[in-house]
């Protein structure tokens, strides 16, 4: 067991746009995404709480954003979602860059017993990026994942989000995540793809 993979592969960002939101759980549907972490403020958020009972599979975290607090973030979380997440990440990873922010998302993940990105299971930051999104470069990462937890970040989109920096990238990453020789070799490689639903708690 001390040898075995685990593959957690995230999709951020729901709730950001309705091509957002129809990426991600394309990704899900089509592709290897496991989990999601749901921009609770944003405009879509709603219609994309309103659209997971059709993907039961489909964990779901918060995302939070540096210019809101954490409790109220959450509380919209459950609101909409009814229920707690899975998990708890941050925007352009910001728990990992602000002291205050982070201290907050901790004391929130510990109260919730859920995992914060990039405690206790490893981040791959590795698929970001125009030329770090083809399928090749995400069959790299798989093949070198070390024993244990990891988790891939994503950020697919099924058509343009022109608010977004990450625009054209988002549409290039929802492909690769569909790519059918991605899947492959994570059955040739005995990767096990498994969501935050799955994760040890902390």
């Amino acid at each position: 067991m001390s040898e075995s993979r685990f593959l957690i592969v995230n999709a951020d960002d729901l709730g950001l746009t309705s091509a957002v939101n129809e990426g991600i759980f394309a990704a899900h549907r089509d592709g290897i995404v496991t989990s999601a972490s749901l921009m609770a403020l944003r405009p879509e958020a709603g219609s994309a709480a309103k659209a997971l009972p059709t993907f039961p599979g489909l964990a779901i975290g918060l995302h939070l954003e540096v210019e809101h607090g954490c409790r109220a973030q959450f509380d919209r979380f459950r609101s909409l979602v009814g229920r707690d997440p899975t998990h708890l990440d941050s925007h352009k990873h910001v728990h990992e860059t602000d002291a205050d922010f982070g201290a907050a998302a901790e004391a929130l993940a510990a109260e919730l017993r859920v995992p914060l990105r990039n405690r206790g299971i490893r981040y791959e930051r590795g698929f970001y990026g125009r030329d770090a999104i083809s399928p090749q470069h995400l069959m790299e990462l798989i093949e070198t994942l070390p024993p244990g937890w990891t988790e891939i970040g994503c950020h697919p989109a099924a058509g343009p989000v022109p608010t977004s920096s990450y625009d054209e990238e988002r549409q290039i990453e929802l492909e690769t995540l569909r790519d059918p020789k991605v899947r492959s070799l994570l059955s040739v490689r005995n990767v096990n793809l498994c969501s935050y639903a799955q994760a040890p708690r902390p």
